[in-house]
């Protein structure tokens, strides 16, 4: 049976719900899990975690082999342990999606 992501609203507004800044370092242990995986900011949290739930492999494939969707590396852990890191995150179990949030310029008061 093919599945239909885009028009599962049930879901995707639970995600939305379900969805919160946490800081970096609540994430570590799932991180040493190997569960958190990351989301690049060109693309929706939202929609990603709905395919994930779906397990939409074209899609999920698409955007690996386009680098936009990624376990978290060593070097990305690193970089937002020491900068205190604020990610959106989402759980998909077993996995954690997180995306970072956008710098603001700081131009911008």
């Amino acid at each position: 049976m093919q599945t239909k992501p885009e028009k599962d609203l049930d879901l995707r507004n639970k995600v939305n719900r379900e969805t919160a800044r946490l800081p970096w370092t609540e994430l570590l242990k799932h991180f040493a899990q190997g569960n958190v995986v990351w989301v690049a900011n060109s693309l929706d949290l939202v929609d990603v975690a709905v395919r994930v739930s779906h397990d939409d492999k074209a899609n999920i494939s698409q955007w690996m082999n386009a680098g936009l969707l990624a376990k978290v590396n060593d070097q990305q852990a690193q970089e937002w342990l020491e900068n205190n890191a604020q990610l959106w995150a989402c759980v998909v179990s077993p996995f954690i999606l997180v995306q970072q949030e956008k710098a603001v310029p700081s131009n911008v008061h």
